[in-house]
């Protein structure tokens, strides 16, 4: 199973259609990320005042979580245009500089997955992004020069969910680099509130919070929820989406109180059921639950790890007790012993 095909993964769907009409336009009306909103605050009052583009800003964290939000807001408050493209849309120097050459002075422009950037053109973006210059050759052979245009002012904003593989020397030439944290279910079921208003959905407080808290701590998460659930409500003949909707919904949907669909409890139970808790190798669990090994490790783990459902030790995965407690299954003595070894091996390093 790839992680288009789960209804609960944070990654951009087909379904997510209505997306923009729901996205924020102001600081004000933004939830969540309160640090991060008030030094932006700051930093941009600051370039306005002295006249100036704001500095380059890098946004990473998870997906799902409002980069792309954040730098419509960012051009909002700024009062410029916003050019949005992606790192592997820029194939080619030629590509670049066609972008940044259409460029006004100060505007804001957002390159998505930064981190999938050719070498090549990255090596352009440096001077680009540091003397708000272009480096080009023309010609070939012997008679070739290089050339060198300016560059409008611009700000550079760079969205990645891996910024560990963003080479050194890029990611150096960022003066505001943020992290987007995972939302509290508070902060979600009050983004739950402003969507419905939005779409024209009525729903009880009770099931906003049920919604929220299930919604793996991302407002993607939460708002394909709640037009999903709105979607039973007008089949069941409600009027408005209360628990009983939410509750029959979900299940249907298959996303339980912590927001673990089928596919993690499949991982789960392989763990628990088949391995005794493991540990067990990544490629074994892959073959016993016929899931790619790449697919567990990125789009399934990480959520596991976050709840302390499972722990990643050299010997393999193991299952915690939190997981056992979880899925109803009593530990073993052999899984108690395993993980009181791996406490006490973590306790000697």
């Amino acid at each position: 199973m790839f992680e288009e095909d789960r209804f609960v993964t944070s990654s951009k769907l087909d379904m997510d259609s209505e997306e923009n009409s729901l996205r924020p336009k102001s600081f004000d009306e933004y939830v969540g990320q309160k640090k991060m909103k008030d030094n932006l605050r700051v930093f941009i009052e600051a370039s306005k005042k002295r006249g100036e583009a704001l500095d380059h800003v890098l946004l990473y964290g998870p997906p799902g979580l409002g980069k792309t939000t954040m730098s419509h807001i960012i051009a909002n408050e700024l009062g410029v245009q916003l050019r949005i493209t992606s790192g592997p849309a820029i194939e080619r120097a030629a590509d670049l500089a066609a972008i940044l050459t259409n460029l006004n002075e100060n505007d804001v422009l957002f390159v998505d997955e930064i981190h999938r950037l050719n070498r090549a053109v990255e090596e352009i973006l440096y001077p680009a992004m540091e003397d708000f210059a272009l480096d080009i050759v023309i010609g070939k052979g012997p008679s070739a020069r290089s050339m060198r245009l300016s560059l409008p002012h611009f700000t550079l904003i760079g969205a990645t969910t891996r910024a560990g593989m963003l080479t050194g020397p890029l990611r150096d030439r960022f003066g505001v680099i943020c992290r987007l944290e995972l939302y509290a279910p508070n902060e979600l079921a009050q983004i739950i509130r402003r969507s419905s208003e939005i779409l024209n959905i009525k729903i009880d407080e009770d099931a906003c919070l049920d919604i929220a808290s299930r919604s793996r701590g991302t407002p993607r998460i939460a708002n394909r929820l709640l037009k999903r659930v709105g979607d039973f409500a007008i089949v069941m003949g409600e009027n408005k989406i209360n628990k009983k909707v939410t509750d029959h919904a979900l299940e249907h949907l298959e996303v339980d109180s912590l927001g673990l669909d089928y596919t993690d409890r499949k991982i789960l139970d392989a763990m628990i059921l088949k391995f005794n808790g493991g540990p067990v190798g990544l490629d074994t669990l892959a073959a016993a639950t016929n899931e790619e090994a790449v697919t567990i490790e990125d789009v399934v783990e990480p959520f596991l790890l976050q709840l302390g459902f499972i722990s990643r030790t050299p010997r393999g995965r193991v299952a915690m007790p939190a997981a056992y407690k979880h899925i109803g299954v009593p530990m073993s003595e052999a899984a108690m012993a395993q993980i009181s070894l791996f406490d006490k091996v973590s306790d000697d390093e």
